[in-house]
């Protein structure tokens, strides 16, 4: 139970700052969560704070109750901003307004905050890293998935794919940070790749999936690794697989730890319903982090008016090989029965963490941008929102980040993710959820 509120002076020196906190404050998942591991805000506080779709926005619902929760809120709120390298706007509270002459800043429980004539300083720092950017800070966020409701279940179930199994399937996960320096001296180690397999591994338990992690493999160690997966008897008893992988890589296909490239392609058909037929009329999730290409998106300026996004293109045509059944195995079906045809290539969905031709963001602390992301969206939503849409908050939680370009601190670089699908129906995870027969 928290004491009261803030102290007077402290409810007076955020007031003070409060329109350029509004401005400039970056109110991400790790600070969220450094403020939760000081029982300053409430797991549904959080929530409703990274739920509002603009960073001003969050920044307003936390400055709203900070005031309110206690004496220690003021002194966990600074610490927060030095643990997420904000620290300029720590030393604004170290300023004294009688020696800058800064005025007293209004806020009120107006939606958003008033106007001020003081200039907008450079938002934290962000360093370039082997094509991704590091954005260093703490760890990423472990809040626990969040469970499904038995009336969500109920009132889904039947327009989605079936998602009863226990576990509900088995995730790979394929990580290479390390990298050969003679077989591949142009690929650097990916410094927080480490992070990110680990995140996946824990969430992906926590959803319920047998999590097996590969790191530093080759090409030809991946294919093997990929080939073993697929052919796994138990993918019979469970509802779904995930395949994740993590390197570095181009348009279409990704590195081994030995300089040599695994196409894309390749994977995708090694799940189809023709060379894996026990996940037939079962969803298949991938998620590839890894670069498409080198160039730097240094996005552009929106224009004033209505705003009006342009999105990529969630679907892509599929190049695989359709129509190219096995004659073999369909000599020997039993030609006296029906029979129900399958596209050579159905029921998968493939998030990439960056558009093609561009490169991806990496943080050497936090891990990927990407993965970042979608740890958290998965974390606050699998349990009341099929997968496509928790792709798309993904892609929008992106296209809000922004870091900046190599070597420097004024060419500010932007990422954007997008997904393929070929889902039939919805996909909800339900996590956490047994249906009892």
């Amino acid at each position: 139970m928290l004491e009261c509120g803030m102290l007077e002076q402290d409810r007076r020196a955020l007031r003070r700052r409060s329109a350029t906190l509004c401005k400039e404050l970056v109110v991400d998942a790790l600070l969220i969560q450094s403020l939760q591991a000081d029982d300053i805000l409430t797991e549904s506080m959080a929530e409703s704070i990274m739920a509002e779709q603009t960073s001003q926005k969050r920044s307003w619902r936390l400055l709203l109750l900070l005031p309110k929760r206690g004496p220690r809120a003021f002194s966990s709120f600074l610490s927060a901003l030095r643990e997420t390298e904000q620290q300029h706007l720590c030393d604004l509270f170290t300023q004294s307004p009688e020696k800058d002459g800064t005025p007293v800043e209004r806020f009120s429980d107006s939606p958003l905050p008033l106007p001020t004539q003081e200039g907008i300083a450079a938002k934290r720092m962000r360093t370039h890293e082997s094509m991704e950017y590091s954005l260093d800070a703490d760890s990423p966020i472990n809040s626990p998935v969040l469970p499904c409701t038995p009336d969500f279940y109920l009132s889904h179930c039947q327009q989605s794919y079936r998602m009863n199994s226990s576990p509900r399937g088995f995730a790979l996960v394929i990580s290479n940070v390390t990298f050969d320096p003679c077989a591949a001296p142009d690929l650097d180690p990916r410094k927080g790749g480490e992070v990110d397999d680990e995140v996946l591994r824990k969430v992906f338990t926590e959803l319920d999936y047998l999590v097996t992690v590969h790191r530093d493999l080759t090409a030809q160690g991946m294919r093997t690794c990929i080939e073993t997966f697929c052919r796994r008897p138990d993918h019979r008893t469970v509802d779904s697989c995930v395949v994740c992988l993590l390197s570095h890589g181009v348009e279409g296909a990704i590195y081994g730890t030995d300089g040599q490239l695994l196409q894309l392609d390749w994977v995708f058909e090694s799940f189809d319903n023709a060379h894996c037929p026990l996940l037939q009329n079962k969803p298949k999730m991938f998620f590839i982090q890894a670069c498409r290409g080198e160039e730097m998106d240094c996005g552009v300026e929106q224009i004033d008016g209505p705003a009006r996004t342009c999105s990529p293109g969630c679907e892509q045509r599929d190049a695989g090989r359709e129509g190219q059944g096995d004659a073999n195995s369909r000599h020997r079906e039993d030609m006296g029965r029906p029979r129900i045809k399958l596209p050579q290539r159905s029921d998968m969905i493939c998030g990439f963490a960056s558009l093609k031709g561009t490169a991806a963001m990496r943080n050497t602390k936090r891990g990927s941008w990407y993965i970042q992301e979608l740890n958290t969206t998965l974390r606050l939503h699998a349990r009341d929102m099929h997968l496509a849409d928790i792709m798309v908050q993904v892609n929008g939680k992106i296209k809000e980040r922004e870091g900046y370009a190599p070597g420097t601190a004024h060419h500010r670089c932007k990422e954007m993710s997008e997904f393929t699908s070929s889902l039939c129906k919805d996909l909800y995870l339900f996590p956490k959820y047994q249906p009892q027969y």
